[in-house]
């Protein structure tokens, strides 16, 4: 009777929102809110955002995930609604439900999103995190992601991942350009990572990727001195394969530079945290989801009487879900239903 009563609370619906309490839908769109919040910037979280703007009555997010969602969408996109920034650890009343944001270890800006009804519940989503640098926070309901929710999905190699990258980098420059493949966010990632090893080869960027840096930059991130592709030198060095570092969305990698040395950087690896697939061709595994583990180590701390696991977007939900239920006692569901 009580997950009964507690999953009246929240859900995530068929159209991937994730509600909290009387108010709030996380991540996509829902008629039946007024509020809509956007944990951070990747598309899958930015689902029916337009709509959303167009008829919630505030959209809350943090101030990076404004700027990144300015940059990706265009500085047009937001100005049709009214957007609220809120800092991690502020908090905003709106009725009787108090809604506080956490930080997620995640791209800049994620947040977590806890939600406190006038019946005292704590109602919270994590959205994507990284377990070792985000704060678990403890919740009558939890609502989670689940993209690495398989037991499979373990990260045991006991190996500093960012020496790896920059030994793989480094190998790469004494041939001449590394082209390096990832996701808004990660490829920023990887470029603080670099520059924080005293890294200095140049860095060559397209449009997009340039922007969605200077952002990050602008928050607090390192990621060097860019250039872009359309700049005299950027195309020099390019043309004449020096040593440079050359940064692309994981959509370019089957457009750019096949006979190069390329590195993809990516969290859907579990068996070794390098691995060749062809001739100087490479994909790490640096992953900004928490594995197995972590996201079973995040439930165990927030001690919630019912979890939800989010069905809607890639991974592992009813795994997740199951495995729950089986080390804890405690009620935990995948939903939307499949």
């Amino acid at each position: 009777m009580v997950a009964e009563s507690l999953t009246e609370k929240a859900t995530v619906t068929e159209k991937g929102a994730v509600l909290l309490g009387n108010y709030v839908a996380c991540d996509a769109f829902d008629e039946s809110k007024p509020l809509r919040v956007v944990t951070h910037a990747h598309a899958d979280h930015m689902v029916g955002l337009q709509r959303s703007i167009r008829t919630c009555e505030k959209i809350l997010t943090t101030k990076a995930t404004k700027d990144l969602i300015d940059v990706m969408r265009g500085p047009l996109f937001l100005m049709g609604g009214f957007v609220e920034t809120l800092d991690c650890g502020k908090t905003i009343q709106y009725e009787e439900e108090r809604i506080t944001f956490f930080k997620a270890d995640h791209i800049l800006g994620a947040a977590q999103v806890l939600v406190e009804d006038s019946q005292g519940k704590r109602i919270l989503f994590t959205g994507d995190f990284r377990i070792n640098e985000t704060p678990v926070i403890g919740a009558d309901i939890l609502v989670m992601e689940a993209t690495y929710g398989s037991p499979q999905c373990r990260r045991s190699f006991g190996t500093d991942l960012k020496s790896l990258l920059v030994s793989l980098v480094e190998k790469g420059l004494e041939q001449g350009i590394v082209y390096i493949f990832g996701y808004h966010g990660k490829l920023q990632e990887v470029m603080q990572i670099l520059h924080d090893a005293n890294v200095r080869a140049p860095s060559v960027v397209p449009e997009k990727v340039f922007q969605v840096s200077k952002v990050c930059e602008k928050h607090g991130m390192r990621v060097g001195r860019l250039m872009l592709l359309d700049e005299w030198e950027a195309r020099e060095l390019l043309k004449n394969n020096s040593s440079c570092l050359a940064f692309y969305h994981m959509d370019a990698r089957n457009r750019v530079s096949q006979d190069a040395f390329r590195i993809y950087v990516s969290g859907w690896e579990f068996d070794a945290p390098v691995r060749e697939v062809s001739h100087n061709e490479y994909i790490i595994a640096l992953s900004d989801h928490s594995d197995f583990d972590g996201l079973i180590e995040y439930v165990r701390r927030s001690k919630p009487q019912l979890v939800i696991t989010d069905n809607y977007r890639v991974g592992h939900a009813e795994t997740l879900a199951k495995e729950i239920h089986k080390r804890f006692g405690i009620s935990a569901v995948a939903l939307p239903k499949r």
